[in-house]
């Protein structure tokens, strides 16, 4: 799709934002309803928040990926106190004694592309115009920054109650065990920053434009007369399923949201059945053992009506739904991307197609 470079998010922004960054979210980085609220209430206290390239800010300045950890089943119970991310900005300043010049969203899935823009605004900083991802997933090891080998850095994470936990991993399966154990002691969910780096190295490790894209889905969105027609063009996307959710095997584990959920056809898909496996995000669609789509492409369970995506812990009985799947960056087609998010890194014992190979 065309895009264009947003400079500025204002309170208007928002829900674009939300909206794109739901979709994109594939079910998971975390429900976008409250993460709506507190942004804009951040915007009208603090003021919008600047969008910039990295080539814009200090080059030897600190960007800080910054999201949340955990379960986002336990997110709805445990809710932010405002004040984590100065917080985490203390010590990283502390840690790498450089100033932090700028936010970035470590995933721009669900509410962790939503909230950075509401600690950018409380702390005074522009937010980088991409993410690690160019969509969610479940582990710390997951993102751009790995793939492209860059060195580990040390991890910052606060709990709501603002205890901190810093360290240096020395692989990515240490980076996301010990940033989990964290997260599960604080009960459930924390805030964290990882592969904090000054800006000119980030360069060139990054998926840009993440932000602009997430509003530009938003945006096209909001006057759509049939959202989901308006997303099959949009996201160059295929409709695996429409129906109604039959069953739900849901459950919070080691930090994770873990289960299925099973799609039973309506009308032209009348007599057929998809079942989604999820790890917060939604990874395999299948049909009678058959894959219909897989990691690292995008699957997002969709409201048939209004087209807004379903976050896997808000997956009810009997929603009327419409699954959809398209195209990954193609930084995870790589050999190095399959290996860190592919189907095998998740433990399904399956080849990657690409989305567009699958009938």
């Amino acid at each position: 799709m065309s895009q264009k470079a947003f400079t500025q998010i204002t309170e208007g922004d928002v829900e674009d934002l939300a909206f794109g960054c739901a979709l994109l979210g594939t079910g998971g980085g975390g429900s976008v309803g409250g993460a709506i609220l507190e942004v804009q209430s951040a915007i009208r206290r603090f003021g919008p928040v600047a969008v910039v390239q990295l080539e814009d800010v200090p080059a030897d300045g600190l960007v800080m990926p910054i999201c949340g950890i955990g379960a986002p089943t336990i997110s709805y119970e445990m809710l932010n106190n405002g004040g984590e991310a100065q917080v985490l900005r203390q010590e990283v300043e502390r840690v790498f004694n450089k100033p932090v010049v700028a936010i970035m969203a470590s995933e721009i899935g669900g509410s962790n592309g939503v909230e950075p823009v509401m600690w950018a605004s409380r702390l005074g900083l522009p937010i980088v115009d991409a993410d690690t991802m160019g969509r969610a997933f479940p582990e710390v090891q997951m993102g751009s920054f790995f793939v492209g080998g860059l060195p580990l850095t040390p991890i910052v994470l606060v709990d709501f109650q603002g205890n901190v936990k810093t360290f240096t991993p020395t692989s990515g399966e240490s980076a996301e065990s010990g940033a989990r154990a964290f997260a599960v002691a604080a009960g459930g969910v924390a805030l964290m920053v990882d592969f904090i780096n000054p800006a000119a190295m980030m360069i060139g490790n990054v998926i840009i434009g993440s932000v602009s894209r997430a509003i530009e889905m938003g945006r096209a969105m909001r006057y759509a007369q049939d959202p989901i027609d308006q997303l099959k063009t949009l996201l160059g996307a295929k409709v695996l399923i429409t129906g109604k959710i039959s069953e739900i095997e849901r459950r919070t584990d080691s930090g994770f949201v873990r289960g299925s959920v099973t799609i039973s056809g309506t009308g032209m898909d009348a007599g057929r059945e998809v079942r989604i496996e999820i790890q917060n995000e939604n990874l395999i669609a299948t049909e009678n053992g058959r894959v219909l789509a897989s990691v690292p492409d995008l699957i997002s369970v969709l409201d048939t009506q209004t087209g807004a995506a379903i976050a896997t812990e808000e997956s009810k009985f009997a929603m009327r739904v419409t699954v959809m799947a398209w195209p990954c960056d193609s930084l995870w087609r790589s050999a190095q991307g399959l290996k860190t998010v592919g189907p095998r890194a998740f433990g399904y014992d399956i080849e990657y197609v690409p989305i567009e190979k699958l009938s």
